[in-house]
């Protein structure tokens, strides 16, 4: 069977322009994540999940091998952030979707899935959609009822509590009632075990983070060395979160949008945030928008949880 790929939204460098003029005039200047994702900070991460600190990936498939069985079978299976769809065999074996859409804000990815799952799938149509899971998710393929979404990699972390909110009030605008929707999210645990994860000894997550100035640099036309910057992850004890950063080596002066920005040496530029949930609180925020919770999974550690919930 072949696939398809429907492009709602391309990179617009108009939007990269707008969010980072907005994140210049924070404290710490902020730069949002899903800048990281051009093709190469989507291989980067890729490169991520399999590094021995990064214990989220194969944490979160070892809970998908045990428990996908007992998921239900459904038409369409609709993965958002899906990136290259590593994880996604064990739900497609189980959940046996007739058709399968990864939704992600970059292509090559989607096109990689797609091709893979063709393969290994015939049976599955493939009909990627390269798009913001940040703007309105409807219309979704599939048959009102008889859909699942997942939402793997706990990247519902990478939201703030108001971003968050907001973001599974557009899950619930996109579903219809019995439509199922499948999270993962990375639990509380040992600080020096979640800095580690995002500070790795081999200097990719150091690699990634920095790709966002290049893409910068590439899209909005000005130079921002990556030399420049170090790598620093740190934990937010008061918002349960890990927080990335990139910290000014060197007194920097930079044109951008028009601006100079001056960058003293020790400032921060503050990339991504990834927040760390307890069960009790994914399920308040899940029954909040809208989800009536069916079952929470965690591995025997408890570092990682599954929760398969119902639109009501």
């Amino acid at each position: 069977m072949t696939f398809s790929i429907e492009v709602r939204r391309a990179p617009d460098p108009s939007r990269l322009a707008d969010e980072v003029r907005e994140g210049l005039t924070r404290t710490p200047v902020e730069i949002p994540p899903k800048w990281f994702y051009d093709d190469k900070g989507s291989q980067l991460f890729d490169d991520i999940t399999e590094l021995p600190e990064y214990y989220p990936t194969r944490t979160e498939q070892a809970i998908l091998d045990a428990h996908a069985s007992e998921l239900p079978q459904v038409g369409t299976l609709v993965e958002l952030g899906a990136g290259y769809s590593r994880k996604t065999k064990a739900l497609l074996e189980s959940v046996r979707p007739s058709l399968f859409v990864p939704l992600d804000v970059a292509e090559e990815p989607i096109h990689d899935a797609a091709v893979r799952i063709t393969r290994d799938f015939p049976e599955i149509e493939v009909r990627g959609v390269v798009a913001d899971f940040e703007d309105e998710l409807a219309p979704l393929p599939g048959t009102d009822g008889d859909r699942m979404v997942a939402f793997l990699g706990s990247t519902i972390g990478n939201l703030t509590p108001e971003p968050r909110r907001e973001f599974l009030r557009r899950v619930f605008r996109a579903t219809a009632p019995g439509d199922l929707f499948l999270l993962g999210a990375d639990l509380v645990k040992d600080v020096d075990r979640l800095v580690r994860a995002y500070d790795d000894s081999a200097g990719v997550t150091a690699a990634f983070n920095k790709n966002v100035l290049h893409v910068l640099s590439r899209e909005l036309d000005t130079d921002l060395d990556p030399d420049a910057f170090d790598h620093v992850a740190v934990w937010n004890a008061e918002d349960e979160r890990i927080e990335m950063r990139l910290r000014a080596r060197r007194d920097l002066t930079v044109r951008l949008l028009g601006l100079e920005w001056r960058i003293a040496a020790g400032e921060e530029i503050l990339t991504e945030t990834s927040a760390k949930f307890r069960v009790d609180g994914i399920r308040a925020e899940l029954a909040d928008a809208g989800f009536s919770v069916v079952t929470t999974w965690t591995d025997p550690a408890e570092d990682f949880s599954l929760t398969l919930a119902r639109r009501l």
